[in-house]
């Protein structure tokens, strides 16, 4: 299911990886960073920059991405119940 809602970032590994974040109200503590990518095209309204996540939690696997222009995170998608 695609989502794109905002979400906090509340830890990170080295820096770069998200450990744990907040949605929807609910803290999510992360398991594993199961894949990361880079995104970087252009687009009719500007430049698209991005870094990717495939994160695991303890009940779900979603895809987080951090929007490099507007340093903000967002829930891409929730892929199901573990």
């Amino acid at each position: 299911m695609t989502i794109h809602e905002p979400v906090d970032i509340t830890a990170k590994d080295h820096g770069y990886f998200p450990k744990s974040f907040l949605w929807r109200g609910h803290r999510y503590n992360v398991d594993a960073v199961e894949q990361c990518w880079t995104v970087a095209r252009r687009h009719w309204m500007g430049r698209i920059e991005r870094h990717g996540f495939r994160v695991r939690t303890r009940h779900a696997t979603y895809t987080l991405y951090h929007d490099i222009s507007r340093n903000a995170w967002y829930m891409e998608r929730n892929i199901g119940k573990r």
